[in-house]
């Protein structure tokens, strides 16, 4: 077994299979076209790939409501394709992780239908959430079981034509397992060593935190502390425990991180203890306003609280980052220099980074989609008032000076931006300064200092808006606010992700320092 387990400290990429690369030019993205692109990932210098959903499904929810646990939809490829693609991306030193759904179905899914067909109080209908109508005063036939709602907007409970309504906390074509029945817990243990057995490095676990609900389905309020009937119960860890004594069969180290949602990072510790998940995401960095208080709140607290802590600033829900940033600035520059910064600051950290695809090339939330070409369910749900997350979703830019930028040869689904032909890969490669070749710069740096800092960091006095801390040899400083400043005592600049003469750090920027 290794020393340090590879993902410890791994620099992990998130491929949105659809938005990624199309080789059957059919305008969505799929397995043979990531498997196209592994040597720029490899050159970019991540560690490993984590694929979003592939299998079978009627794309709902772009792909997050699963009909088949066990094969590759024909629109991504085959179990083939798969397959290739795992000994590729082994061959270049790539690790490779799957997204798992195990909190619902696609309502496609056989268990699901043989439930529709079967009676109340049934075998079939027990692997699912279904629950008779709440009394209600003038309707005979009652109402929804309780008061939740669904992440997408509207009620949690749809009915069925028996009387009975089955719960999904996501979109109707979402149904929701009972995680409390032992042939879910057995089903799932199977399809972990299904895909184990076909060589994957691990799993990213879509809504961790929301399999087991309270006992009796009490009416909730917003939130997703321990006080919520819907997030986090106790039970969850038993679940966790299971699946890593699965992963602890399997020679290497195979990996689990959750995407567990909480109010606090006490919370969110608990998923990672020795015995249960190995990583969950932070998403309080994520979340975090450009601000130098912002940020050492963060870092304090996950530090503190979390062990194996990870960083991420943007994924396949949210809106990009360097848009994020860039709300509020009259610069409009400002919000793609503030995202480097993060970035690099990310890399300083100790612990594993996520990265989203696309963001090496500074892609912005593409805000001016068509609505008749949005497929988010959040969209049609709230009936438009929600844009979705279709903007973080657009394919992306490979080369080329017109849509679809490389893509593949059939256009892409959903439009391109008519103004990203200087954002390709393809012409950001050749340009020394573009935000490419910085991630490429700023990766390599970080790869050749693994292993030499250790696992643990220290605050220096700062002026203004801007974090100063060292780990080892390093200090990485940051500047949020809106003057320059003076740089502590160093013996070189080694990296900075905007211009930096070694005596004072520009706003925006972010740079890391080494003392011999």
């Amino acid at each position: 077994m290794e020393r340090t387990p590879w993902w410890h400290d791994a620099v992990v990429y998130e491929i949105y299979v659809r938005s990624f690369a199309d080789a059957s030019g059919d305008g969505v993205g799929d397995l043979p076209g990531v498997r196209s692109r592994l040597p720029y990932l490899a050159e970019l210098g991540v560690d490993a790939i984590w694929l979003t959903p592939f299998y079978p499904s009627p794309m709902a929810d772009g792909g997050y409501d699963v009909a088949d646990y066990r094969d590759v939809d024909p629109l991504f490829g085959s179990l083939a394709d798969f397959d290739a693609l795992v000994a590729d991306a082994h061959a270049l030193g790539l690790r490779l992780m799957v997204d798992i759904v195990p909190n619902h179905s696609s309502s496609a899914h056989p268990w699901f239908r043989k439930a529709l067909e079967a009676p109340r109080g049934s075998r079939e209908r027990d692997r699912y959430m279904f629950r008779d109508p709440a009394p209600s005063p003038g309707d005979s036939g009652g109402r929804e079981p309780n008061n939740w709602v669904s992440v997408f907007g509207g009620p949690a409970w749809t009915r069925v034509p028996d009387g009975q309504w089955y719960l999904h906390l996501f979109a109707p074509q979402q149904p929701d397992f009972n995680w409390r029945d032992p042939e879910v817990r057995r089903e799932f243990a199977d399809i972990l060593r299904f895909w184990l057995d076909r060589g994957v490095d691990g799993f990213r676990i879509d809504v961790a935190m929301g399999l087991i609900k309270a006992e009796g389905l009490p009416d909730t309020e917003p939130g997703f502390g321990a006080k919520s009937p819907i997030w986090s119960q106790p039970e969850v860890h038993d679940i966790y425990r299971e699946w890593r004594r699965v992963l602890d069969e399997y020679p290497g180290v195979r990996a689990a991180v959750g995407e567990v949602w909480t109010d606090s990072p006490e919370d969110l510790a608990l998923y990672v203890r020795p015995d249960e998940l190995h990583q969950s995401f932070n998403f309080a960095w994520l979340e975090a306003p450009w601000s130098a208080t912002a940020f050492r709140k963060v870092i304090d607290e996950t530090l503190i609280a979390v062990p194996a802590p990870t960083w991420v600033l943007s994924n396949h829900d949210v809106v990009r980052h360097p848009t994020r940033y860039g709300e509020g600035s009259l610069d409009p520059s400002a919000g793609l220099a503030r995202g480097c910064a993060a970035f690099l600051a990310m890399l300083a950290l100790p612990g594993s980074a996520y990265l989203y695809q696309g963001e090496e090339l500074g892609l912005p939330e593409v805000k001016d989609l068509p609505p008749e070409s949005r497929q988010d369910p959040i969209f049609a749900r709230s009936k438009g008032e929600l844009l979705g997350r279709d903007g973080c979703r657009v394919p992306l830019p490979w080369s080329g000076t017109a849509p679809p930028y490389g893509f593949g040869p059939g256009g892409s689904w959903l439009p391109q931006p008519a103004d990203w032909a200087g954002l390709t890969a393809e012409r950001q490669a050749a340009d020394p300064s573009s935000t490419l070749s910085f991630y490429r710069r700023a990766l390599a740096t970080r790869r050749a200092l693994r292993g030499t800092l250790p696992d643990t960091m220290a605050w220096l006095e700062a002026p203004g808006d801007a974090l100063f801390f060292t780990r080892g040899k390093l200090i990485c400083v940051i500047n949020c606010g809106e003057e320059p400043v003076r740089l502590p005592p160093h013996d070189r600049v080694v990296i900075s992700s905007g211009p930096c003469d070694g005596l004072e750090l520009p706003p925006d920027t972010t740079a890391w320092l080494l003392t011999e």
